[in-house]
């Protein structure tokens, strides 16, 4: 099993974290919690991090406080995370939206998008219907909507692409560490 110090050997210098992006379904939660487990490095998922800082959950934030206030947690939370951080960084889905938060992510280490086939990532992202993004009456609109206008952005802070549509969490995490 690797360690952090080999970690740091085998990344260009800089490097102190691995960031997970992609869009909601794409398994950063998932990939993200196997990754920290067959590494050993600790793993900082941004979601549960604000979920904690405001004490409720993301639908609730969403609602008492809107999407600007979470996007904002975002930002000043990698702020905090970038001094110091060795690990793995799982983000939210939209944390893209945000070209100080690319910057920010870029300036900790490699960042990898991990993608699927539309159907898949709905299929996925459905499952969980306190999506607050998709609380709409017609979520599944909205879901290619927001998919269709963060592609780009997932394509341009991209250091590496996984696609995960047909591969396990164990393959996805096997083709990450292989990266490394």
């Amino acid at each position: 099993m690797s360690s952090l110090c080999d970690y740091r050997v085998n990344v260009k210098a800089g490097d102190n974290a691995i960031a997970l992006i992609g869009f909601m379904g794409g398994g950063k939660s998932a990939v993200g919690r196997e990754l920290s487990r067959r590494t050993g490095w600790p793993r900082h998922d941004t979601d549960e991090m604000i979920r904690e800082q405001f004490g409720i959950s993301i639908p609730d934030i969403f609602e008492r406080h809107g999407e600007s206030a979470f996007r904002d947690a975002e930002t000043t939370l990698l702020k905090t995370l970038q001094r110091g951080l060795a690990g793995i960084v799982v983000t939210g889905g939209g944390i893209i939206l945000r070209e100080v938060n690319v910057r920010l992510l870029r300036g900790m280490g490699r960042i990898i998008w991990l993608d699927a086939d539309e159907d898949v990532l709905w299929q996925r992202a459905s499952r969980h219907s306190t999506r607050p993004l998709l609380q709409t009456p017609d979520p599944r609109a909205r879901f290619a909507e927001l998919l269709r206008t963060r592609l780009p952005r997932y394509q341009t802070a991209a250091d590496y692409r996984i696609n995960t549509s047909s591969s396990s969490i164990a393959e996805v995490t096997d083709e990450i560490i292989a990266l490394l």
